[in-house]
C-alpha cells in the first residue's frame, strides 16, 4: 500500500477525517519554508501538499498567488523543491506528501526526469491542476507506474456525465473544490458538501477530500464530518502573508496548524 492509501486507512479505522495542509514551497524562503515543512506533521497535518511555484497559478485566489511571488522571488525552483522533499523524507517517511501546481515547470523540467526524482525525493502523489484527463499520457500514466498517486479535481460543475472520465485513472483521494472559484474563495454550504460527498461516493471508492474556502478549527470540524479529508491552504498561507519575520510565520503556520488539527480531531467524538 501506498503511505496515502496506509494513512487514510489508518485514520478510517480510527473513524476521523485527514487535515491535509498546503504550503508553497520556498515561501518565504527555503530555511523558513523547510521550517514549516518538518514541523507540519507534528502539529496535526496528516497529508501535506506542498506547491511547486508557478508564476501564473491561474487556480489560486490572491493569498497563494502571492505566495507563488514570495517563493520565486525567493529563487525557488522544481529542483529545490524536490529537494526539500528529500530533506522532509530525511526525518519523516509515514507522512504522505502530494505536490501540487501546474503543468508547465515538470515540462520544463523533463517529465520522465520529473518522475524519477520525485520518486526518488519521496513525492507520495501529484494534483496538476491544468492537466484534464484527455492528457492522462503525458503525465498522470507515467506517474502512476512509478508508484505516484495522480489526485483529480473534481467541482460543482463537474456533472455526473464528466465525473467517470475525471475519476477515470484517479489514485490516492479525491479532492473536491467546494465552491466554482479559485482558492481562497468562499465557502460552500454544509448541505452542498454533503450532496457533493454523497454523489462522488456513488463513482469512487477513493477517499474523498473537501477544499477552498476552509479557515477555521469550526469549519474544519463540520467538513470532516462529512468527507474523509479536509484540506486548508490559503489560511496557512496567510500566515505566513501577515508574519513580520521568518520565524514568525514558522510559529503562525504551526500554530493555526494545531488549532485545526484539534477541530478535526474532535469532529466525531
Amino acid at each position: 500500500m501506498s503511505r496515502l492509501q496506509t494513512r487514510f486507512a489508518e485514520l478510517k479505522q480510527q473513524n476521523r477525517a485527514a487535515l491535509v495542509t498546503f504550503v508553497t514551497a520556498g515561501d518565504p524562503g527555503y530555511d523558513a519554508s523547510l521550517a514549516i515543512l518538518k514541523g507540519l506533521p507534528e502539529a496535526g497535518a496528516d497529508v501535506i501538499e506542498l506547491g511547486m511555484p508557478f508564476t501564473d497559478p491561474m487556480a489560486d485566489g490572491p493569498s497563494i498567488q502571492l505566495a507563488n511571488i514570495r517563493a520565486l522571488g525567493a529563487k525557488q525552483n522544481l529542483a529545490k523543491t524536490l529537494q526539500m522533499v528529500r530533506e522532509f523524507r530525511s526525518g519523516n517517511q509515514s507522512t504522505p506528501l502530494v505536490l501540487m501546481g501546474y503543468f508547465n515547470p515538470i515540462h520544463y523540467y523533463g517529465v520522465a526526469r520529473f518522475i524519477e526524482d520525485a520518486k526518488e525525493a519521496g513525492v507520495d502523489g501529484l494534483i496538476v491542476v491544468d492537466l484534464p484527463p484527455e492528457h492522462n499520457e503525458d503525465l498522470c500514466h507515467p506517474a502512476q507506474a512509478a508508484g505516484i498517486d495522480f489526485i483529480r479535481l473534481t467541482t460543482p460543475t463537474t456533472d455526473d456525465q464528466r465525473l467517470p472520465t475525471v475519476l477515470d485513472g484517479s489514485s490516492g483521494f479525491v479532492y473536491y473544490v467546494s465552491v466554482a472559484g479559485v482558492t481562497g474563495a468562499g465557502s460552500a454550504t454544509l448541505e452542498h458538501v454533503q450532496e457533493a460527498v454523497a454523489r462522488l461516493r456513488r463513482h469512487t471508492d477513493l477517499p474523498v477530500a473537501i477544499g477552498f474556502g476552509i479557515r477555521t478549527a469550526e469549519h474544519a470540524a463540520n467538513i470532516a464530518r462529512l468527507a474523509d479529508g479536509v484540506v486548508v491552504g490559503s489560511a496557512l498561507v496567510d500566515q505566513i502573508a501577515n508574519a513580520q519575520t521568518p520565524e514568525q510565520a514558522v510559529d503562525g503556520v504551526l500554530s493555526l496548524c494545531k488549532t485545526l488539527a484539534e477541530g478535526v480531531r474532535n469532529a466525531r467524538a
